[in-house]
């Protein structure tokens, strides 16, 4: 019997109720990888700063790659360990920058990772935050191109296959903005230019990445929401990106020689999705919707996008909660319609 697998996508910077904070929708993956054989998320959903689980069949892919997956351009090719290169933005402060150098090093020590030595870019990222219409934050780098050469020399000279990057982040954010995202209530505000610097690299190189920001430490707040702590508890959000990195799976292409080894995974071999109901307008997801995959949207994961799958004629199964949601999918794997769960069985009809 085949692996049954599943992916898990909550949008970044779209103010996600579950998932849109510091690692808050880690129980979601931790409980959905003991009911599937592979789980394949992003991130966004493993990333705690400092905070972080091993999930040993987990798969932790950026969100460009999950794209290309579900478009049956890549596919996901597992590893046990990645060689990871490290780009620090010309831009941080040198003492910020030494913080995060020790972190490093205690990931090598303590957790045994394999890291190369850091390259600095050639010129200041210089990352700009910005908000859109619907409340999800997006941003810009002034200098892309000083960031592919930095990851560049770690793939050419050090032989890195997975790149982590951080890079200074504006200290001034909208004062109204992250004191509702640190209460959890509102749009992590620099989510959406993170993205943009992971999808950079993970397009050009088709090798995983992913980015941990840096901001002066901010000052303690007695009404500081659970959900976005693990962003306060240390200087660094290093350690969950490292360890996410050091066995994410490597892309393989289709006219690459090792195309179709028997532990690659393809998006045919998806069995089912978990969405949040209204943001059902990704390409990640209407790509599986081409497929025979199996699209759970879950009604209590509100988030400012408001594209639902009825407007775009998408066939989906509705759960009101991921614990719902779970329990389709254990159906799903012994082979069991979820309906047959219920105490409403309705009698077979007559198709002529």
């Amino acid at each position: 019997m085949r692996p049954y697998t599943a992916i898990l996508i909550i949008p970044t910077g779209v103010g996600a109720a579950i998932g849109g904070y510091a690692g808050d929708a880690l129980p979601v993956a931790r409980a959905m990888a003991e009911v599937c054989d592979v789980l394949i998320t992003h991130p966004n959903v493993l990333n705690g700063a400092m905070l972080y689980w091993n999930l040993p069949n987990a798969l932790y892919v950026e969100g460009y790659g999950i794209e290309q997956f579900c478009q049956g351009n890549w596919g996901l090719q597992p590893v046990h360990q990645n060689k990871i290169g490290l780009v620090f933005d010309k831009g941080i402060e040198p003492d910020l920058r030494l913080r995060n150098i020790q972190a490093a090093d205690a990931a090598r020590a303590t957790l045994g990772l394999n890291l190369t030595d850091y390259v600095v870019t050639d010129a200041p990222l210089n990352v700009e935050l910005r908000s859109a219409q619907s409340g999800a934050s997006w941003g810009t780098i002034a200098n892309p191109d000083s960031l592919l050469r930095a990851a560049e020399a770690l793939i050419n000279k050090a032989g890195a296959n997975a790149i982590a990057v951080v890079a200074r982040f504006p200290d001034y954010i909208d004062e109204e903005a992250e004191q509702n995202y640190r209460e959890g209530k509102g749009v992590d505000p620099i989510a959406g230019a993170e993205a943009i610097i992971s999808h950079l690299i993970v397009r050009e190189f088709q090798i995983p990445c992913a980015h941990s920001p840096i901001f002066s430490p901010p000052p303690l707040d007695a009404n500081l929401s659970p959900r976005s702590a693990a962003e306060e508890i240390g200087y660094t959000f290093l350690p969950s990106v490292l360890v996410g990195l050091s066995r994410a799976p490597q892309f393989v292409n289709r006219e690459c020689d090792q195309f179709y080894r028997n532990r690659d995974i393809w998006v045919n071999q998806v069995d089912a999705v978990v969405v949040p109901a209204n943001t059902c307008g990704s390409s990640a997801l209407l790509s599986l919707s081409q497929t025979n995959t199996q699209i759970i949207t879950v009604e209590e994961n509100q988030t400012q996008m408001q594209v639902f799958p009825q407007a775009l004629g998408m066939k989906t199964v509705s759960a009101t909660s991921y614990l719902e949601a779970i329990g389709i999918l254990a159906a799903r794997k012994a082979g069991i319609n979820p309906s047959a769960l219920s105490s409403t069985i309705f009698s077979l009809q007559s198709l002529i």
